[in-house]
């Protein structure tokens, strides 16, 4: 099964106020979402981390690697580590900036950034996965545009706006790996 999550900053303390993270130190936000992590996360599952995994160095990647179940593809973002030994590199299943995957015959678009216009966008099936806007004034943007661009969706090859922020401190994502199904589900409610 697959499984998507991205913004963790595991290791980084001022993430907590900038989204008004419930934790009281980084911690016992890496308690949290190691506990989440590991809940739902089998040893087959693949989770897909859509960027900004760790604040730290490698040390501190590798021991939180070894902490979280299951294999791990990494879609780097403006804070994850630039280069990585090889020992680092080996313990995700595959690094990348940019990656296209088949998710039970749906498409899907995986970007740290979001990404308005994507590859197959005029397909239902289709869906573009990012993180990096958190819950700032550029989600509520995104938000608005994918309500703006549904509603005068006009004609076959217009998008359909299946543009979906995996950022762990959503509501919907709740510091939880999510399947396609339950982003989908959650889509409806998001505009």
């Amino acid at each position: 099964m697959n499984r998507y999550i991205s913004d963790l900053h595991f290791g980084h303390k001022n993430v907590i106020r900038f989204d008004g993270r419930p934790f009281s130190s980084t911690e016992e936000m890496e308690d949290k979402l190691v506990e989440n992590w590991n809940r739902v996360v089998r040893r087959n599952d693949t989770t897909y981390i859509l960027g900004d995994f760790c604040w730290g160095k490698e040390p501190e990647w590798i021991r939180i690697l070894s902490r979280l179940s299951g294999n791990k593809v990494l879609i780097r973002g403006n804070h994850d580590l630039k280069t990585m030994s090889s020992g680092l590199r080996n313990l995700f299943q595959d690094v990348k900036d940019y990656k296209e995957i088949d998710d039970n015959g749906r498409k899907v678009i995986l970007c740290h950034y979001p990404m308005l216009f994507y590859r197959g966008g005029y397909r239902p099936d289709c869906f573009m996965l990012c993180g990096h806007v958190h819950v700032t004034r550029e989600n509520d943007y995104l938000a608005q545009w994918r309500a703006a661009m549904r509603a005068s969706r006009a004609q076959p090859s217009d998008s359909f706006c299946n543009v979906i922020n995996v950022g762990c401190m959503l509501p919907y994502v709740d510091y939880t790996p999510r399947t396609l199904d339950e982003l989908v589900a959650s889509l409806e409610g998001l505009a």
